[in-house]
């Protein structure tokens, strides 16, 4: 696999496309974690999405990486699927992961893609790995659109920095 600036924008381009299909999977997990969780959170929009497809693809570091992953998992597939479905599962939880950014988003990115995992299940004729790709993109994406109660105010573990040297 080549990754070139022209590849990465291209995985960016499709990852962007995608929002009709990604966006009602992230609602779909916000909504039954906040019933599990018995809390609020705003529903997700195909602009907010593509805002942060588009924030992830502007740090070219993250950017090339994520590409990677989505293109691998975009084509992976193995015959008879199961043997394959651990490597679906660990592409998947990385990709969301990285999505996620730093802690405590790149943890539950990574638990948030096997609950999202559950739920989507891709045609007969498509890869083996686009099903994975699509709940990694929902679980990493929905970690960083705001909209989570937790998220919007400040953390009561915030340790003013001290004036001493």
């Amino acid at each position: 696999m080549d990754l070139t600036p022209e590849r990465v924008a291209a995985e960016r381009d499709w990852v962007r496309d995608r929002s009709d299909r990604i966006v009602p999977l992230i609602n779909d997990v916000r909504s039954a974690l906040a019933t599990e969780f018995d809390t609020a959170v705003d529903p997700v929009t195909a602009t907010q999405y593509r805002a942060a497809v588009d924030q992830v693809f502007a740090d070219g570091d993250l950017a090339v990486n994520v590409a990677a992953l989505v293109a691998i998992l975009r084509e992976i597939d193995v015959e008879g699927d199961y043997p394959g479905f651990v490597v679906d599962e660990l592409l998947g939880r990385e990709l969301a992961a990285t999505i996620g950014g730093a802690q405590p988003f790149r943890t539950l990115g990574e638990a948030t893609f096997h609950y999202a995992d559950v739920g989507v299940h891709g045609e007969g004729d498509e890869p083996a790995g686009l099903d994975d790709l699509d709940a990694a993109l929902a679980a990493g994406f929905q970690e960083r659109i705001p909209g989570w109660s937790w998220t919007d105010e400040p953390s009561p573990f915030s340790i003013e920095p001290s004036q001493e040297r």
